[in-house]
């Protein structure tokens, strides 16, 4: 067979190797794409469920400050100090159930130990701080994502440092009193030393999805 017959056969053989590439080329373009366009949670479920911590969120932080003002009216600063050591893990166990999840406190540095933050809660902790000192309002200041494929969605709202009541037992001046309070309770306390404006930790909630 002479050459002017076989150039259509090597055509053909080429145009079908280039045909089932770009049939292989698709089907994984179109796997990334359904990967891409399927999340878990479309975005409303997302805010929905942020919408709840933040609920959530206001629930725990009303009971803990009532905890607090109750002890500070009744005996200031020092009782305040022990009515809130009491009471806070309760409160926190009370707004877990409520919430169907986990609730809870962190810091990048914690007064209680059972709080330090994990790792992905001590990357956001520390993407508050750069938020912070790039002018964003620490009230405002939150982040959330699911996470796991899916499977979890995680919360946290910062905390940030009010010059009442905050820094009569976190601030740089602490009486003596609540100093050997502190130190009979959280002998490693490093919740100390807080400027009004700074973060001084996060509330952190995660909630298990069907």
């Amino acid at each position: 067979m002479d050459s002017a017959h076989q150039a259509p056969t090597h055509i053909a053989d080429a145009s079908k190797m280039e045909s089932e590439q770009m049939k292989r080329l698709g089907v994984m373009t179109l796997g990334a794409a359904l990967l891409l366009a399927s999340p878990a949670f479309a975005a409303e479920d997302t805010e929905a469920l942020a919408a709840e911590a933040r609920g959530a969120v206001k629930a725990f932080f009303g009971n803990l400050k009532g905890t607090l003002v109750k002890g500070l009216k009744s005996g200031g600063p020092a009782v305040g100090v022990q009515v809130c050591s009491a009471a806070a893990k309760g409160i926190a166990r009370n707004a877990s159930r409520q919430y169907g999840g986990e609730v809870g406190r962190t810091s990048l540095k914690v007064r209680n130990p059972e709080n330090a933050p994990d790792a992905w809660e001590h990357l956001v902790l520390q993407s508050f701080d750069a938020r912070l000192a790039k002018g964003e309002d620490p009230k405002k200041m939150e982040h959330y994502e699911i996470l796991n494929d899916g499977k979890t969605f995680r919360y946290m709202k910062a905390i940030p440092t009010a010059e009442k009541p905050c820094l009569m037992c976190h601030g740089e001046k602490i009486s003596p009193e609540v100093q050997k309070i502190l130190a009979e309770k959280y002998p490693d306390d490093k919740a100390v030393g807080y400027k009004a404006g700074q973060i001084r930790g996060a509330f952190t909630l995660q909630k298990a999805l069907q």
